[in-house]
């Protein structure tokens, strides 16, 4: 069933995380430091709506090249969701093209501090780390024939690191509700 972000009010700021990645290493936002923007994706591996934008997503983070630090972070119960565990993610950022470190939040408390809702679900820091944007990729869903473009988000993109105000009027990313493990949802 498609859930929808829940728009964290703009300027938030981005929770503190420290998480191992799909190659075994560990990545943490103080790591992210430096660039003019930082984007945290929340994705999965079997979502009908990441495997849509996967590619576009893949290769608009790469075009912006070190003006843009970006991480993936897969908080799926990856016990009842196979797909989404370390090696279904490792097949999935080689297909994608990702670029950049893709995460597992085992416990998934990085989500809930998130307030992360769907994959995909993104998340747009400007250089201090305050939230810059949350919203959709692009009109792109699957199934709608409209191009993967990655246009909202390249337009907020664009705007912070031009020092231009990102506009407020912001459509949700809509996709997969995130897979919380029994007893875990957010309250």
């Amino acid at each position: 069933m498609a859930a929808n972000s829940f728009m964290v009010p703009l300027g938030t700021p981005a929770p503190p995380f420290d998480l191992t990645a799909i190659d075994g290493g560990s990545v943490s936002l103080t790591d992210l430091k430096g660039s003019p923007a930082t984007l945290v994706i929340f994705l999965s591996n079997h979502c009908p709506y990441v495997r849509h934008i996967e590619h576009g997503l893949g290769v608009m983070v790469a075009e912006y090249g070190s003006h843009l630090s970006a991480v993936g972070i897969c908080s799926n119960d990856n016990v009842n969701y196979p797909d989404d565990d370390a090696t279904h993610l490792a097949e999935q950022a080689a297909r994608a093209g990702f670029t950049f470190p893709y995460l597992l939040d085992d416990t998934q408390e990085v989500a809930k501090a998130y307030r992360a809702a769907c994959t995909p679900d993104f998340f747009l820091y400007d250089s201090a780390f305050k939230l810059a944007y949350r919203g959709q990729f692009d009109a792109s869903r699957p199934r709608n024939d409209i191009p993967v473009t990655g246009e909202s988000l390249r337009g907020a993109v664009d705007a912070l690191l031009a020092g231009d105000p990102v506009d407020d009027d912001q459509i949700p990313s809509i996709g997969c509700g995130i897979k919380w493990r029994p007893g875990n949802e957010p309250s």
